[in-house]
């Protein structure tokens, strides 16, 4: 996949953080790299969380979130897949910006993947039913 292909499937992943939370993005630039400088790293976010920020601090330079492409697409079984997987270290990053921790993101993220699976059962049983 080609890099600018790749920025279209996170650009899509931003697209898909709630506008209330995207609207509160401030000062924070999302970047796309081919490889981590760690094995294992999906994604990584660098700044001051938002809780820790003051409005009387002097102006910073630019929170980062950064996508790496490579892991995602070793890991994904198809563009759905990447695509999915892309949402979810966006989110995961974002959930960082926020103030959460490690432990609470992944903490959001098992209750978020539970929603999710308990809508997709309920809209097929709503499809069954009107067949």
């Amino acid at each position: 996949m080609t890099a600018r292909e790749f920025d279209r499937i996170v650009e899509r992943a931003i697209a898909r953080v709630p506008e209330g939370f995207r609207k509160r993005l401030k000062n924070l630039a999302f970047v796309v790299e081919k490889e981590p400088p760690r094995p294992g790293l999906l994604g990584l976010y660098q700044g001051r969380p938002l809780p820790l920020r003051s409005v009387s601090e002097p102006f910073a330079m630019p929170d980062t979130i950064t996508i790496y492409q490579g892991p995602h697409e070793r890991m994904a079984h198809d563009e759905d897949d990447l695509q999915r997987i892309v949402n979810d270290t966006v989110w995961h990053e974002v959930a960082h910006y926020f103030g959460l921790e490690e432990d609470e993101v992944l903490k959001a993220e098992r209750k978020r993947r539970i929603s999710q699976r308990q809508a997709l059962r309920k809209n097929q049983y709503n499809r069954e039913r009107n067949l």
